[in-house]
């Protein structure tokens, strides 16, 4: 599969995309590809997050805001698991080639789609992809692959053994130290992420079975970081969300001990965004949800299924000790 995809990725003029508010693993698996495969453009149709625009500043990763796909021979979609989380305008070739690592939506059956969900990050599989096809990973590379490692193993708290492999490995070869690694990913929080995360806490509702806390609450901005902020106040598992207009959209974030359980967030987003008509999915612990709806619903709904699934998890335990 991996010569498959090197095959047409090679020789073609390609532009790259990614999903909307694109983070570290979207964009330093783009930039992977571009570097490995020449004649690439990377397009960001609905812009790039925080930690993005810091690292393509260091690094100088040129991303396009506006671009006609149709210009070009190869479309590759990379880090997105359904076409919904880019530009509704954006019409995605069937000969395009799609690269993921989240829970499949069947969002992209019918294109040459290649994705492990078994993968913390998705650029884990763009370094398989290089490394089948002996291409060589400079430094840059190396240093925007594992700076899509750290964010989206949550700093390793999500990473699994295959994934802290491939970090050493490009540690080794691309001669890069552990603090240059931290660093790259390292920002200042604004006043205004500060803000939003105790405006969010202030919003905070919650409610609990056995020993497990589901949380949730909304706001204008930063739901990931705020969701962490609501973990560290002591919630197992949090959905903060965020209204624009008829839109919404809402992140996910569970810890380990609830992931190891028996929660997982990728489904129950899948599983809200198919009945409810919206687009969601992603991983255990991490998750999103997006669409057309009232935020609040939809947090009571996110909180109901929680709970359900926290209840299958007590008596699974009291089975267990009977």
């Amino acid at each position: 599969m991996f010569g498959e995809v090197a095959d047409r990725l090679k020789g073609k003029n390609k532009v790259i995309l990614v999903h909307g508010n694109a983070d570290m693993d979207a964009i330093g698996s783009a930039y992977a590809l571009k570097k490995a495969f020449p004649e690439a453009d990377i397009f960001a149709p609905n812009g790039i997050d925080r930690i993005s625009k810091l690292v393509v500043e260091k690094i100088g990763v040129e991303i396009l805001e506006e671009c006609d796909i149709s210009a070009y021979e190869q479309v590759v979609v990379v880090d997105t698991s359904s076409p919904e989380q880019l530009e509704s305008c954006i019409e995605i070739p069937k000969d395009a080639v799609i690269i993921d690592h989240h829970m499949p939506t069947g969002k992209w059956d019918g294109y040459f789609f290649y994705c492990d969900d078994t993968k913390t990050s998705c650029c884990e599989i763009v370094k398989s992809i290089l490394d089948e096809n002996d291409i060589e990973i400079d430094r840059d590379t190396g240093l925007m692959l594992i700076g899509g490692m750290i964010t989206d193993s949550g700093h390793f708290q999500f990473a699994k053994a295959d994934m802290l492999s491939d970090f050493a490995d490009i540690m080794k070869r691309c001669d890069i130290n552990m603090d240059e690694a931290f660093n790259l990913t390292a920002a200042p929080m604004s006043i205004s992420e500060k803000i939003a995360m105790l405006k969010a806490i202030e919003r905070t509702k919650f409610d609990r079975v056995g020993n497990f806390i589901v949380a949730t609450s909304y706001g204008g901005s930063f739901e990931a970081s705020s969701c962490r902020a609501i973990m560290q106040a002591g919630a197992d598992v949090v959905f903060v969300g965020s209204q624009r207009n008829e839109e919404f959209r809402l992140s996910a974030r569970a810890t380990q001990e609830a992931v190891r359980k028996g929660v997982h967030l990728g489904d129950i987003m899948k599983g809200i965004g198919t009945e409810t008509m919206n687009d969601g999915g992603g991983h255990g612990g991490a998750a999103g949800l997006s669409g057309i709806g009232d935020v609040e619903a939809m947090l009571h709904i996110c909180m109901m299924r929680t709970m359900e699934v926290f209840r299958e998890i007590k008596a699974k335990d009291l089975l267990e000790k009977d």
